[in-house]
């Protein structure tokens, strides 16, 4: 201000603006900007010292002050709350404005000055509060606008989206290439910037992307529910920006504008055969972008993280999170659900046959729940229509029938008398598949109960002399008492009967 006050009592002595650049130091377009200002204000030399500095300063030095009476951007501010309000619609830009304004005001100003009075009337109306990031706080994660591409062997071209995350106070940044938006991308882009930084921040600041918020909301957004459990896993609380708020996370929009003109120019031209390799090229963009240093500074991002940040971010969690797959199904009649993506049967308890149950799986597990409890696990197998199977969830009657195998009819029938095992033994035999024979053996050795082991093991021996091996000739023997006939050599003919044929029959 105390040049000012020269250039305008020097001015009122008669002094040329020539003169006074030379004298006061400071330019001549400044000289006569003060002076027409001067002029404009329309007071006099004596009214102008009585004013303090402050108050100079409004008079002489806002964008207010500058164009005080300039017909052209009376007019022009006039318009401008209608232009910024057009602004945030989609599709309408500042060129497309000023052509509009020009039409309609044709000795309007050029698109240069047009676009600066937008930009101060922007910030005048809009106040931006700086924010100083404490060093392990945040992490701010966002997908860029601008997607990369790779060509895998067959030729077509495949559309990959940018992931990046840099944190507040270092600045440190990472970016990665990804199929798409879907939350297993998300959390696994997530969890490599984590280890890429070496260490988990007090938080996470994500867009509303519907892979990291279900519901988004001015004071506190839904989560995913998935993208909750990979932040339990790690111990980091989720903090989604605000709806149409991008300020909440300018730190991460202006990463991804540098990470245009630092990562994208240096791979523009290259062509890429899978996502791995395109990830490469950009791993070795992003050490030369972290390294160098910022404008006007003698240190870089790395060297900022190096010394500040990497000791105040917490211990990773050793063990790597695994995305869940959820999907809801009904218990069958039988007392399995099927897991649709591989086409395998899984047990659950029997009291739930018909129950809507949740079923979260990953690589390895599948565990099951009903209102959220959990009513079984499994190991996860692949093998299509096979079965998985814990006896406990069977009822008794179904657990009974899973435990019948050879091995346990013939040790059954040991226990009776080893001419029953013999018999045993050659009726699984005589069947294409044992589990066929399983209820003639079962019938079978129960008469055992009824009738006494060995009048079962006589009839036994009756039917292997006969070589009929089946349920109902053992039957027929024990109730004809047949059985307690002696045979007389190796055969025995069995007494007339309807339905017993001989081999006259058949001749």
């Amino acid at each position: 201000m105390n040049k000012l006050r020269q250039i305008i009592r020097l001015y009122c002595q008669g002094t040329g603006t020539k003169t006074i650049h030379g004298m006061v130091g400071t330019s001549r377009t400044t000289v006569k900007k003060y002076v027409h200002v001067w002029h404009k204000l329309g007071i006099t030399h004596d009214e102008f010292n009585e004013k303090s500095d402050n108050e100079l300063s409004v008079l002489f030095t806002t964008p207010a002050a500058k164009t005080i009476n300039s017909p052209r951007m009376q007019e022009l501010e006039l318009l401008h709350p209608g232009y910024c309000k057009r602004l945030k619609k989609k599709g309408v830009t500042r060129e497309a404005l000023h052509l509009e304004y020009i039409q309609q005001h044709p000795g309007g100003y050029a698109r240069s000055r047009f676009n600066n009075a937008i930009d101060t009337y922007l910030q005048l109306s809009k106040p931006v509060m700086h924010i100083d990031h404490k060093s392990g706080d945040k992490m701010y994660i966002d997908f860029a606008g601008s997607k990369l591409q790779f060509h895998p062997a067959d030729g077509h071209q495949c559309d990959a989206e940018v992931f990046v995350a840099i944190l507040g106070c270092s600045q440190l940044t990472y970016v990665e290439a990804v199929e798409s938006q879907r939350k297993e991308d998300l959390i696994k882009a997530c969890e490599n910037a984590l280890h890429y930084f070496g260490g988990v921040p007090a938080a996470i600041v994500p867009d509303n992307l519907r892979s990291a918020v279900t519901k988004g909301s001015k004071y506190e957004a839904v989560l995913n529910d998935e993208f909750a459990a990979f932040a339990e896993h790690y111990a980091v609380t989720i903090i989604p920006a605000r709806v149409y708020k991008p300020r909440d996370k300018a730190l991460v929009e202006g990463a991804v504008k540098l990470i245009y003109r630092s990562i994208y120019q240096r791979l523009e031209g290259r062509r890429f055969n899978d996502l791995e390799s395109l990830n490469a090229a950009i791993r070795s963009a992003l050490e030369i972008h972290n390294n160098k240093p910022f404008s006007g500074r003698s240190y870089s991002r790395s060297e900022q993280f190096e010394e500040i940040e990497r000791e105040a971010l917490r211990v990773l969690n050793p063990i790597r999170y695994e995305v869940h797959k959820q999907v809801m199904v009904t218990v069958m009649k039988n007392g399995y659900i099927r897991l649709g993506e591989d086409i395998h049967y899984y047990s659950v308890p029997y009291t739930y046959i018909g129950k809507k149950v949740k079923v979260l799986y990953t690589s390895g597990i599948v565990q099951i729940y009903y209102h959220y409890t959990q009513i079984a696990t499994h190991k996860r197998d692949r093998a299509r229509y096979h079965y998985t199977t814990n006896k406990d969830h069977l009822a008794s009657q179904h657990r009974f029938l899973t435990e019948w195998t050879p091995e346990k009819f013939i040790q059954e029938a040991e226990q009776i008398h080893e001419d029953v095992a013999r018999y045993i033994s050659q009726v699984l035999e005589n069947k294409s598949y044992p589990e066929q024979a399983y209820k003639s053996c079962s019938g079978i050795l129960s008469f055992a109960r009824r009738v006494g082991p060995e009048r079962l093991a006589n009839a036994c021996r009756w039917a292997d002399n006969l070589s009929q091996y089946n349920y109902p000739v053992i039957e027929e023997i024990l109730r004809k008492q047949l059985d307690q006939l002696q045979p007389e050599g190796e055969q025995v003919a069995i007494p007339s009967h309807k339905n017993i044929r001989g081999k006259e029959y058949y001749q």
